[in-house]
C-alpha cells in the first residue's frame, strides 16, 4: 500500500499507520437527543477499541427518493445540533454539502465537508469545498469506475488543498441493487488518497421499496470483514438506536446495540495490515 496520510484534526490523522478510522452517525438528524446518544457510544466504543471517531450525520437529504420524504432539520438547525456535538463530546464532524452556498456555513462546523456519490463529478463543487481547507470525503459515485475518481481528486488538488479522501459505497447492479467490488479499494488507495469504505450504503437497494430505498443490512459485517483485508484506511457505518423506525436509510444501518462486534473486527483485521 502507498504510504500515505491525511490530518483531519489535531489528534485524528487517517492512512498509512494510523489508527483505523471510524465515520459513524445516523443517515439524516432526526432530533438532537438521538444524535447525542449516537455519538456518546461510539466514541466509547471506539476509546475502548483504540481507534479514531468521527461524527456524521446530514442536515439535509437532498436526493431523497420521494417528495415527502423526510429530509432533516435544514441547514441552520442542523448545523446547530452539530455544533453542540462536537463542542460538548470533543469529537470532529462530517456532513454532506449539495450546494456550494452551503460551504462557507458548513466549513465553520463540520471538519469533513463529504461529497455526495451523485455529486462526485459536479466540478465547481469540489473547487469550493476544496477552497474551504476543510477535509474533503468524495463519495465515489454508483455509476463511476474506481480509477475514473482520479479526476474528482484533482479537482480538489487543484486548490491546493491535499487533504482528500475518497469513499466506496457500491456499484449500480442492474436496478434496485447495489454490489461492492473489493478491487476499487486497491484501485483508488493507487491514487495517493486514503480510502474509506462505506459498508452500510454498500447493501442498500435504491428505490427497491417503492417511494423509498430498501437494504440487506445481513451482509454488512461480511463486508466490512473482507474490506478491513482487503485494506482500508477507514470504515464509514449508519447506524440507528432503532432502524426500523428510522427516517432515513434504516434498513441499510446497523442497529447501535450490534455495533460493537463490527468495530472489534475491522480493528483486528485492520491492525494486520497496518
Amino acid at each position: 500500500m502507498n504510504n500515505i496520510s491525511v490530518k483531519i484534526s489535531d489528534s485524528i490523522s487517517v492512512g498509512t499507520g494510523e489508527p483505523l478510522l471510524v465515520i459513524s452517525g445516523p443517515c439524516v438528524i432526526e432530533n438532537e437527543i438521538m444524535c447525542l446518544e449516537i455519538a456518546t457510544k461510539l466514541k466509547d466504543e471506539c476509546h475502548k477499541l483504540g481507534i479514531s471517531y468521527i461524527f456524521k450525520a446530514s442536515f439535509d437529504k437532498a436526493n431523497r427518493t420521494c417528495i415527502d420524504s423526510f429530509r432533516g432539520p435544514g441547514l441552520e438547525k442542523g448545523l446547530e445540533i452539530l455544533k453542540h456535538i462536537k463542542d460538548s463530546l470533543s469529537v470532529p464532524i462530517l456532513t454532506d454539502i449539495h450546494d456550494i452556498s452551503q460551504i462557507e456555513s458548513v466549513s465553520q462546523v463540520a471538519d469533513i465537508l463529504q461529497i455526495p456519490a451523485f455529486l462526485c463529478r459536479q466540478t465547481d463543487l469540489l473547487l469550493e469545498a476544496g477552497k474551504s481547507q476543510c477535509t474533503v470525503n468524495i463519495k465515489k459515485g454508483q455509476f463511476m469506475a474506481p480509477q475514473d475518481m482520479q479526476s474528482a481528486v484533482e479537482k480538489v488538488l487543484s486548490t491546493g488543498n491535499k487533504k482528500v479522501l475518497l469513499t466506496e459505497r457500491g456499484t449500480t447492479f442492474g436496478y434496485n441493487n447495489l454490489v461492492v467490488d473489493m478491487r476499487s479499494l486497491v484501485i483508488m488507495r493507487s491514487l495517493n488518497v486514503p480510502v474509506i469504505f462505506d459498508a452500510t450504503h454498500s447493501v442498500q437497494l435504491p428505490g427497491g421499496q417503492g417511494k423509498s430505498s430498501g437494504g440487506q443490512r445481513e451482509f454488512i459485517p461480511h463486508l466490512i470483514r473482507g474490506a478491513a483485508a482487503i485494506g482500508i484506511d477507514g470504515l464509514f457505518l449508519e447506524t440507528h438506536p432503532n432502524p426500523e423506525s428510522a427516517k432515513s436509510d434504516g434498513p441499510n444501518s446497523i442497529p447501535l446495540s450490534e455495533i460493537h462486534n463490527s468495530l472489534f473486527q475491522a480493528v483486528k483485521i485492520h491492525d494486520l495490515f497496518r
